[in-house]
């Protein structure tokens, strides 16, 4: 890798870090940009979801004060988040085109259902109806999103926080910081897989690892401070602008 080549990647990666931890979608920017630098594909995704696992965790940690009394909801997503990136990352290495046309649609389905949770939580509110824990539905969609999230990934962030928004009670900030959590542990469920499995390009990790942490930092004082509407419009604009990006794609 040269010292161009180099720079580019850890742009890419601060960038990943710090989007990741407010919207999702920072692949977009770092796996093109190993693409760009040479990489074959395969070897890109593996090591583009090994060099941003670190980075989701900084973001995580960065939402700890949004985390303080979600533990039970966090320890009983875990199971379906695991699994699911297992089967993700497996499919990834058996199977590399296999989401390619779904995954436009899925994204622009979560990017409705993060517009309409404020009208579902007042029709709840109204109905004297108040979830706070996850249930069936939030499981299954948790397991299908992580297969996703082990297998790319891309926007993966904006389909938890949908999932999450439309079917629990409560502030959006909140809930980006156990999408935050959630998101690393299928990041991370992939990456020892595919460590064990495939052939990693370590200098371009290193580089991410460093570049990413602290974009998840600055991702974390940068995101909690948008007001939840804004929160929602950028959402909605960064999952359609990755839709479009992988129609056209």
């Amino acid at each position: 890798m040269t010292g161009p080549d180099a720079l580019a990647v850890a742009a890419a990666g601060l960038a990943a870090g710090a989007i990741n931890t407010i919207v999702g979608s920072g692949s977009l920017i770092t796996f093109p940009t190993l693409l760009a630098v040479g990489y074959p594909p395969v070897l890109a995704n593996v090591s583009n979801t090994i060099g941003l696992v670190p980075g989701s965790i900084s973001g995580a940690i960065g939402y700890r004060r949004e985390l303080a009394g979600q533990r039970r909801r966090i320890f009983v997503l875990l199971p379906a988040a695991i699994a699911g990136g297992i089967v993700g990352a497996t499919l990834l290495l058996l199977a590399p085109g296999a989401f390619s046309d779904v995954v436009p649609v899925l994204i622009l389905i979560a990017v409705a259902l993060v517009l309409i949770q404020p009208w579902v939580a007042r029709r709840r509110a109204n109905a004297g109806r108040v979830v706070e824990h996850p249930g069936p539905l939030l499981q299954v969609g948790v397991f299908l999103t992580s297969v996703y999230g082990g297998y790319f990934g891309a926007a993966q962030g904006v389909i938890f926080l949908a999932l999450l928004a439309l079917t629990l009670d409560d502030d959006l900030q909140r809930l980006n910081g156990v999408k935050n959590v959630i998101a690393a542990v299928v990041n991370g469920v992939a990456a020892v897989y595919f460590i064990a499995r495939h052939d990693v390009a370590w200098v371009a990790v290193l580089i991410l690892v460093i570049t990413s942490t602290i974009g998840g930092q600055l991702g974390a004082l940068w995101g909690r401070r948008i007001p939840a509407n804004v929160l929602r419009i950028a959402i909605a604009v960064v999952g359609t602008a990755v839709a479009i990006k992988l129609l056209v794609d």
